[in-house]
């Protein structure tokens, strides 16, 4: 069996822990800390077994229909993929010529370099200029959770050569997005990308989506699967979209969490960044390395993010819970400090 070589030297992504226990606090991941709404569970409850002996709306028609809707547009400039994960990767395909290479912000989405190296392109950090036809924006951005200004990003994108995709996974949470630059009629390179999963509640349904100029729309049609969302997704998906009072109404108590979990840090002494998202990016106060507290809360069933690469092996993330997860992570967290 041959391997091709660019895949033999692959690093491969690292996802975030899941750990199996259910007693853990679990703030390493950024799910949301509340359920989806009820209208979801509806769906699940009262889906026909018939309806997976036959393939899935290759098309998303309902949805696309919804969102499209719900983001001022029509459905023909939305695509909808099998997480956003997916988009990234088709985008990867269907915007990058052999010779040319993904660029993304550095620090950002550790899947940004992976999919460069999947794709056998180079991957380059903080510029759009030289061979970079595909710019991959996290904004808010990941991990460090700070915002670009829409203006900023629009004039960024309006001298960029190549294909500009914004991927706005925490939006929600952020006192602006892009997404009115990717429905304007003079769009011509920038994608707003969104997903169920952080503010709708639904990371383990595996449903994202983005909306940008037709022809890029339809090129990503050209290169995804024949039925790449299934069908239970497209009607939880769906009846999410017609429920956004309640992901709007978890969204606002996970803003407050954050504002109160911020200020209670920084008067510890601990460095944080003003989050746009629901995560904060923290730094502790001198003497205390990042990786101690990382793996001394572990000991102690509280689970955060961190990573060995230099220039964010000083900080932790910490996604938001809720203000009793909070409370317990406030109180471990003295306590690891103390020592």
């Amino acid at each position: 069996m041959m391997i091709a070589k660019s895949v033999r030297k692959l690093e491969g992504y690292v996802p975030g822990e899941q750990p199996k226990s259910r007693s853990v606090i679990k703030l390493n991941t950024n799910e949301n800390p509340y359920p989806p709404s009820p209208r979801c569970a509806e769906v699940l409850k009262n889906f026909e077994l018939e309806n997976l002996r036959r393939y899935p709306d290759p098309d998303c028609t309902e949805l696309k229909q919804a969102l499209a809707k719900l983001n001022h547009t029509t459905p023909d400039r939305i695509f909808v993929g099998n997480g956003s994960d997916e988009i990234l990767a088709l985008a990867a395909r269907a915007f990058v010529e052999d010779d040319e290479a993904i660029g993304s912000l550095d620090p950002s989405y550790s899947l940004y370099k992976t999919l460069a190296a999947i794709r056998n392109v180079k991957w380059v950090g903080n510029r759009t200029d030289g061979k970079v036809s595909l710019f991959l924006w996290t904004n808010p951005n990941a991990p460090t959770g700070t915002l670009a200004s829409k203006d900023f990003v629009a004039k960024t994108a309006k001298s960029f050569k190549g294909v500009m995709l914004v991927d706005e996974a925490y939006a929600d949470f952020s006192r602006e997005n892009c997404m009115e630059l990717a429905v304007a009629a003079n769009n011509r390179n920038l994608i707003v990308m969104r997903t169920f999963s952080k503010s709708f509640s639904l990371a383990g349904l595996r449903v994202g989506y983005c909306v940008g100029p037709k022809p890029l729309i339809d090129a990503l049609v050209k290169v995804k699967d024949s039925y790449n969302v299934d069908a239970i997704a497209q009607r939880v998906a769906l009846a999410a979209v017609k429920d956004v009072k309640w992901m709007r109404a978890n969204v606002k108590k996970v803003v407050a969490t954050r504002a109160s979990v911020t200020d209670e840090l920084r008067k510890l002494g601990w460095t944080v960044n003003e989050s746009e998202s629901n995560f904060l990016f923290a730094r502790p106060p001198r003497g205390v390395k990042a990786e101690t507290v990382f793996r001394e809360l572990k000991k102690r069933n509280v689970f955060v993010r961190w990573w060995a690469a230099k220039n964010v092996r000083d900080f932790i993330r910490v996604t938001i819970g809720t203000d009793a997860q909070m409370e317990v992570f406030m109180r471990e967290l003295k306590d690891v400090c103390k020592r």
